[in-house]
């Protein structure tokens, strides 16, 4: 029996939701789902150019299981450029590092501090979901 995968921490939620391909005459529909984790560890190695040793400690994973997540994360960004297929970010086995959320109004993500009343810091709009919701529709 395999042991449940624990929950994998992200410091800082992506800014989009996905990446759409242009350029094709027929676009295909086929989408690639990249978890959050998946997003998380490309963020980490590649461009806060982190060793896999320090990703590994933000995320609160083991070395090994990083390198898995971002195997997988690199196969599925480069199966996007070569076959044009759209990359969407969602879900996954993860734990936002602080209470994030986003302004449905103005797209703003930032953090709700404890004692703080529930609104947008940009536009002052009550509309704010978690990011947790956003991610898992």
């Amino acid at each position: 029996m395999s042991r449940r995968k624990l929950q994998r921490k992200i410091i800082t939620p992506p800014t989009i939701k996905g990446i759409s391909v242009f350029g094709l005459l027929h676009k295909k529909s086929e989408k690639i789902r990249l978890f959050l984790e998946e997003y998380e560890s490309i963020r980490l190695l590649d461009f806060e150019n982190m060793t896999q040793e320090e990703a590994a400690i933000h995320m609160e994973v083991s070395r090994p299981t990083l390198t898995r997540i971002y195997e997988n994360a690199r196969k599925k960004v480069a199966r996007s450029l070569v076959e044009g297929v759209d990359v969407v970010i969602s879900g996954g086995e993860y734990l936002f590092d602080e209470s994030w959320y986003r302004c449905e109004s103005c797209k703003a993500n930032f953090n709700i501090f404890e004692g703080t009343e529930h609104y947008c810091p940009v536009c002052k709009s009550t509309e704010i979901i978690s990011l947790n919701q956003y991610y898992s529709s």
